[in-house]
């Protein structure tokens, strides 16, 4: 990534953490940058673009957040994404939930699928049923932590710890899942 985009979408993603979504416009992201609206779009096109840059940035970090030091078994290994999901959910929650809304356009955007479908596969799932099973706990994922943030599940646990008890064991249970999923062959 172009050394002058990649500073356009951190000061962006930056803005999005201190003032929410609602507050990213091409004006405020120059601002940040010191440069003039119309200076962004030859590195990040326009809103929508930048937006499109903004799932591409956190879809990297998700990359790097995961751990590469878990070895070789898949269930550690899918723990380890598992944290890694929630872990840039937490240090980006205003930008996070672009993860749902907005398909990846960009050179990182198939990295957790592949991380997935790397997983899956080392677990000995047919891979006829790895798109479906990567899907399904993607959207799991994705869809708990963005809850998560935005209040939107029921009967949220009463304090941080009781909701990482929560999360570890759920990871638990896409794990029994996945060997489920193989034992059916």
């Amino acid at each position: 990534m172009d050394d002058k985009r990649r500073l356009i979408l951190d000061q962006a993603l930056a803005l999005v953490d201190e003032r929410g979504l609602a507050a990213m416009s091409m004006r405020a992201v120059a601002e940040r940058v010191g440069l003039t609206s119309m200076a962004l779009y030859p590195y990040v096109g326009g809103k929508d673009a930048l937006l499109d840059g903004l799932v591409d940035l956190l879809h990297q970090e998700l990359g790097s957040a995961l751990c590469e030091g878990e070895g070789n078994d898949w269930r550690r290994r899918l723990h380890a994404l598992g944290r890694s999901v929630r872990q840039v959910a937490y240090a980006h929650p205003g930008a996070f939930p672009l993860l749902l809304n907005r398909s990846a356009a960009g050179a990182s955007a198939s990295w957790l699928t592949a991380a997935l479908r790397g997983i899956l596969h080392d677990a000995g799932v047919p891979a006829d049923r790895i798109p479906r099973l990567a899907r399904m706990i993607c959207a799991f994922l994705l869809g708990y932590v963005t809850g998560e943030l935005t209040g939107g599940l029921p009967a949220a646990p009463a304090c941080e710890t009781e909701g990482d008890r929560e999360f570890e064991a759920d990871l638990a249970d896409l794990v029994r899942l996945v060997e489920v999923s193989v034992r059916a062959t």
